[in-house]
């Protein structure tokens, strides 16, 4: 494939600058090298969030000639500004910070899947695990009172599944077996958003991640818990191996990578009761390692990344 006019930059967050966030800026780089394409790393303090100022011209000269940025950060608000220049210069983005912002944030994924559905006939809606939103409270003052559990217990029983609505690698979720464990898991969190979901026990220490580019499932795993936990997250300590999704495995990743308004991610899903099949959605992954699916599977989703933007490019501008 002649890539030769396709420039762009992938912009990443300073600040996380460990092997196991750099390694994958190098993958990214290292394939689109391999697709002819040019491809310059900038990070997101090298060009702040600025108005009315001459920073603003700076993230114009940066950008000049290029065809695509992809935004590998979650730095909302300048992505919001780049991405307006980028509009103005006719430079498409991936992913659409739109998209970034609702994955960062498991309740917004959920309402926006939720709000998706009420459009839907039963047959073509969004499984999705049984949600409460933490009520909104001020972190200097917490919760006062925690009778709103008297709906999350009633609702689901126990134990309740607690996740903090930003937080990645299951570093952030909670099991609570007991009311008494919740209470203190709730005022503890105090003003830091996060959610109460149904444990869904058929899925508990497994499940599948599917890796999306485009309108293509292109690799998945599947992870299990060895040492009792109920999260499969591999950091963890879950293992994997590699998964064939079911068509409706298939389908319904792609379909839930679309409504989110994803270009690529990993979605991650449940199993169901009475079930083989992986047919929950649990969250969605904007920015998805890919490490350990190509460990697991020797499929290289960084490759598929830069091949499905440089189709995608190639379409738009017709190179």
């Amino acid at each position: 494939m002649d890539n030769f006019n396709i420039k762009g930059h992938i912009l990443i967050n300073s600040f996380l600058q460990t092997e196991k966030f750099t390694e994958h800026y190098r993958w990214l780089e290292q394939s689109a090298e391999k697709y002819g394409v040019q491809l310059s790393v900038i990070e997101n303090a090298d060009i702040c969030c600025s108005y009315g100022t001459d920073c603003e011209r700076r993230i114009y000269s940066i950008l000049e000639g290029d065809s695509f940025l992809i935004y590998w950060d979650k730095d909302i608000r300048l992505g919001r500004q780049i991405e307006y220049i980028c509009r103005r210069m006719g430079i498409s983005v991936y992913n659409s910070v739109d998209s970034i912002a609702i994955c960062d944030d498991k309740s917004l994924t959920y309402q926006k899947l939720w709000e998706w559905n009420q459009s839907q006939p039963d047959t073509d809606k969004i499984p999705l695990i049984p949600t409460i939103t933490a009520p909104m409270t001020y972190t200097n003052i917490g919760y006062t009172s925690t009778n709103f559990l008297d709906q999350v217990i009633e609702e689901f029983s126990l134990p309740v599944v607690v996740k903090e609505c930003y937080g990645s690698f299951g570093q952030q979720v909670y099991l609570a077996q007991s009311r008494r464990e919740l209470e203190e898991l709730t005022v503890k969190l105090g003003g830091t958003p996060h959610i109460y979901q149904k444990f869904i026990k058929e899925s508990s220490g497994r499940d599948v991640r599917i890796e999306v580019a485009g309108d293509e499932a292109v690799a998945a795993m599947y992870r299990y818990s060895v040492n009792g936990s109920f999260k499969a997250n591999v950091t963890s300590g879950a293992h994997m191996k590699a998964y064939q999704p079911s068509a409706s495995e298939y389908r319904l990743a792609i379909k839930t990578a679309r409504i989110l308004g994803l270009d690529f991610g990993g979605i991650d899903l449940l199993f169901k009761a009475g079930s083989d099949e992986a047919l929950i959605v649990c969250e969605a992954n904007s920015n998805a390692h890919f490490k350990n699916i190509f460990d697991c599977t020797g499929i290289n989703v960084a490759d598929k990344i830069i091949k499905y933007i440089c189709e995608d490019i190639r379409k738009e501008k017709r190179y």
